[in-house]
């Protein structure tokens, strides 16, 4: 059932198999600027659902690194043994057609290490990632699914993404997907003094969104999430009420703002539960964004009258705002990604070099 992009295609029939020499390692995956939300989540990575793509994808490669985050999801593969293209869609079950982006070689090792330094974000820079890339490595690793390669690689790409952001100074302004979210509320409300946030969910990006309200004057926010225990912790390091995800749609009519950032593998929130908060407090519109992939505030939402409902598409022309400060810092950092991968080639290149001489030795003996 694959049905591929046209242009990686014409990629892959030009590079086939690797020669010999050439890094072995391939990326194939879809991001924020290949494919809108709705196509995103298709590809998203729920719950419980590591193992069996995993063990899908180590059918056909060596090693395997699977990267998934509310804007890509991403899978590296050492020693493959196909088609990548194949491979993904097949994981996933869906055909995604020109979404979809290959990288091979030392291209591959480059968009890593641009990804870990924050370079292909949404938000330029931002510092999340380089956990997540991390974090992706260490599960892949733990599982058994990573060699010699793609741990130099993952090692490589978390070096040069610290590099950048010591050496450029790129992240000293706070941008994220958090604060752009804060932002939007703050230009729709004509400022958040004196306003009730609400967030679902208790993870890092609450977290963050937590603090954004708090520093642009919100000082009554809950804290809703599937755990209650998780949600209090939250509210007891950085202030708030917590509160159990029953009770969303009895704590909902208070909120002025509703943020978002959830795990959850279904829609929250629906319009209808919306339009019965609307009705307990008239006149007073509620402004909600949905920055989780996939989308845990249902699309229907936004036909309730009072209610404003937004994605992370939307804060795309925020973030390109806001980024004025970091794009000079851009041709430094590239510099950098692009001498650190050509440091991971010419490692390579020893490394088969020395295992040439093994190998004639032992022809010799």
């Amino acid at each position: 059932m694959t049905l591929a992009c046209p242009t990686a295609r014409a990629f892959l029939s030009v590079t086939g198999a690797p020669t010999p020499g050439t890094l072995d390692v391939a990326v194939v995956g879809l991001n924020h600027q290949t494919a809108p939300v709705e196509v995103r989540e298709r590809a998203a990575v729920r719950a419980g659902e590591e193992a069996s793509l995993l063990a899908h994808l180590g059918r056909h490669a060596q090693e395997v690194m699977l990267l998934s985050t509310c804007n890509r999801t991403e899978v590296y593969m050492a020693g493959l043994d196909g088609d990548p293209l194949a491979a993904f869609e097949g994981a996933w079950g869906h055909a995604l057609g020109d979404h979809l982006y290959v990288h091979r070689g030392e291209a591959a090792v480059t968009h890593l290490y641009r990804v870990a330094a924050g370079l292909d974000s949404l938000v330029i820079g931002e510092t999340q990632i380089q956990g997540q890339v991390k974090r992706a490595w260490m599960d892949a690793r733990e599982r058994g699914l990573t060699g010699t390669l793609l741990n130099k690689v993952a090692q490589g790409a978390l070096a040069a993404g610290k590099r950048v952001r010591f050496e450029t100074g790129m992240s000293d302004k706070v941008v994220s997907v958090s604060s752009a979210a804060v932002e939007l509320a703050q230009a729709a409300l004509g400022g958040l003094s004196g306003r009730t946030a609400l967030i679902i969910g208790a993870g890092e990006t609450a977290e963050l969104t937590l603090t954004h309200l708090r520093a642009a004057g919100v000082e009554d926010i809950i804290v809703v999430n599937r755990t209650v225990e998780r949600a209090r912790q939250l509210a007891e390091k950085l202030g708030g009420r917590p509160c159990a995800a029953e009770y969303l749609h009895e704590v909902l009519p208070e909120a002025d703002v509703l943020i978002a950032s959830s795990g959850a593998p279904h829609y929250v929130l629906h319009g209808e539960g919306v339009a019965e908060a609307l009705r307990q407090r008239p006149g007073r519109p509620m402004f909600l964004i949905d920055i989780s992939v996939p989308r845990i505030l249902d699309p229907d939402i936004a036909g309730v009258p009072g209610a404003h409902l937004h994605n992370l598409d939307d804060l795309t022309g925020i973030v390109a705002r806001n980024m004025d400060s970091r794009r000079a810092a851009l041709p430094q950092a590239n510099a950098i990604v692009r001498d650190a991968a050509a440091d991971l080639s010419r490692w390579h290149l020893t490394r088969q070099a020395r295992q040439r001489q093994r190998d004639l030795a032992l022809a010799s003996d």
